[in-house]
């Protein structure tokens, strides 16, 4: 079995031992030491990179032997003398996130009563799942500060960190957060006095020596709340970054960070009423091209005027086009709005002196296009394929009144 150096000294950058298997698979070589100080994927945090022999190491992962593996696209033969060496920058960075999963998770538990569930350490940012009291899959942005406020005052006081493996009658007796995941060589962490948790994890010997750590966000995710966060120096670039695109939007606003929010808020309600003064001058505009229209519209026999066209706009726009269309005698205004490539909205409205039942012809227009629609005789809606509009009229040039 490979003995697993990081348990002991998770600073171990560089060791030295023996191979005692090596295996080729897909282009690649698995392969296993006596004694190894990298950390395989497991509990949601990734594997360590690093060299063996000056070769890179790809990937560390734990077979199903329980041995610890090694890929590296070069091969290094049974008994041979192996050097590694680790990424300290990788290595230290999941050492950071890890203990950031752990003080946010006992915070949570603590303040609020979350159970933590599961923790993953991507490239960028780290998140953690946790069952919240009464299946709540959110927490306010105040318990956000307070949690977060939690862990870093701990990150102030430097807090020591210890990991180490208790005999079975320590560890029955200590104040676990959860109960632990395995039976036998259950490794234990403490963070200061009020986290202790069952984790094979690598970690700092303080909390000081994770800087800062921010909760990003606390949303829900498959029936629980995903905390995304950052720690160490995620952290402190995202902090850079936020605080350059803060002063970048201030300065073209020409104002300072504190007033953004104020700005933008003014700014918000200047566009709000540009768009509605706007929108009223484009339904000004369109109701006067539809009078326009009207006076060349087609007419039946009968001499009633036929308008049917597509406008830019929604439902509302129709049905308010429409009514204005009516008002004079002898009006029939066939409508329809796009709402998509394949699918539009229709009005169909008649004036009172018009013997056409709306509601029965957008029916028929749209049943053979598996279109929906039908009202009264004076005024209908529907929607379905954009055919429908044609098809209507065809059905009025056709000489059928349905």
């Amino acid at each position: 079995m490979t003995e697993r150096l990081y348990y002991d000294d998770a600073y171990l950058t560089s060791f030295d031992a023996a191979a005692t298997c090596c295996e080729a698979r897909d282009g690649a070589y698995h392969v296993k030491l006596d004694r190894s100080a990298f950390y395989p994927t497991s509990g949601g945090q990734p594997h360590d990179a690093g060299t063996l022999n000056g070769a890179p190491v790809l990937d560390v992962y734990v077979g199903e032997d329980g041995d610890v593996w090694h890929v590296t696209d070069a091969p290094l033969p049974v008994g041979a003398a192996v050097h590694g060496e680790i990424d300290w920058l990788r290595r230290f960075d999941h050492m950071q996130q890890h203990a950031g999963d752990h003080m946010i998770a006992s915070a949570l538990w603590r303040l609020l009563g979350g159970v933590t569930i599961g923790l993953h350490v991507s490239h960028d940012v780290s998140t953690i799942d946790v069952a919240m009291p009464g299946g709540a899959t959110r927490i306010s942005p105040g318990d956000i500060l307070r949690v977060e406020a939690d862990v870093n005052e701990r990150i102030q006081r430097d807090v020591p960190v210890r990991c180490w493996f208790p005999e079975p009658e320590e560890l029955k007796a200590l104040p676990l957060r959860k109960p632990p995941t395995v039976a036998e060589h259950v490794r234990v962490v403490a963070i200061g006095e009020d986290e202790m948790v069952a984790c094979g994890g690598t970690h700092p010997s303080t909390a000081g020596q994770l800087g800062l750590v921010k909760i990003l966000d606390a949303a829900p995710a498959r029936g629980k709340m995903r905390v995304s966060f950052v720690a160490g120096m995620r952290a402190f670039r995202d902090y850079q970054t936020s605080r350059a695109l803060a002063h970048e939007a201030a300065e073209l606003l020409s104002t300072g960070v504190e007033n953004l929010p104020a700005h933008v808020a003014a700014l918000q309600e200047a566009l709000r009423r540009a768009e509605y003064a706007l929108n009223r001058l484009r339904r000004d505009a369109l109701l006067e091209e539809l009078e326009r229209d009207l006076e060349t519209a087609p007419r039946l026999p009968d001499g009633t005027a036929v308008l049917g066209r597509f406008v830019e706009g929604d439902a509302a726009l129709l049905k308010e086009a429409a009514s204005r269309l009516i008002r004079r005698p002898g009006v029939a205004a066939l409508l329809g709005a796009r709402v998509a490539d394949d699918r539009a909205v229709y009005v169909f409205a008649r004036a009172q002196d018009v013997d056409i039942h709306m509601g029965s012809l957008l029916s028929a227009a749209a049943k053979p296009f598996g279109g929906k629609g039908g009202g009264r005789p004076d005024f209908a809606q529907g929607g379905g394929a954009p055919e429908i509009l044609n098809a209507a009229l065809a059905l009025l040039e056709g000489g059928e009144n349905p």
